[in-house]
């Protein structure tokens, strides 16, 4: 059975390590912001195990004119669940989350190897790839839900 639902932002270490920061330290997993109240953490259960996880940010980009946001951070599937759909059902989620509580856009920066996941979901990259220190490249991404 799968389920999601909202998680504590320690709860996603157990994925964000393994996945996003592979080889450091536990403290690299803590995002600014992760203990926020408008902050949200969801969490992929199969059966009662946690498999995937997903961070929705209320956090304004000055290069959108839309002014109700939400960033997309540490989004994960841990490795032997991925290529499963588990990774277009957290992100299905969290749009569904945000049209219900009238979020205009969503946005987020992704690793260069996920573009093309995020494309095929209607994200549109938008500039040149950056890095981001001791992460690597990416994109900056985005959606307008209110199109």
């Amino acid at each position: 059975m799968i389920t999601i639902k909202e998680i504590t932002s320690k709860e996603t270490f157990t994925v964000r390590q393994p996945v996003l920061r592979a080889g450091k330290p536990i403290e690299s997993c803590i995002f600014e912001g992760d203990d926020l109240e408008t902050t949200h953490h969801f969490g992929l259960f199969v059966d009662k195990e946690l498999i995937g996880i997903i961070s929705l940010f209320q956090k304004i980009n000055t290069i959108f004119a839309e002014q109700n946001q939400a960033q997309i951070r540490g989004m994960a599937v841990l490795e032997t669940h991925q290529k499963m759909g588990f990774g277009e059902a957290l992100v299905k989620h969290c749009e569904t989350y945000c049209n219900a509580n009238k979020v205009d856009l969503i946005w987020f920066n992704a690793r260069t190897a996920a573009v093309g996941f995020y494309q095929k979901l209607n994200y549109q990259p938008l500039g040149e790839s950056f890095d981001i220190k001791d992460v690597g490249e990416h994109y900056l991404m985005f959606k307008n839900l209110r199109e």
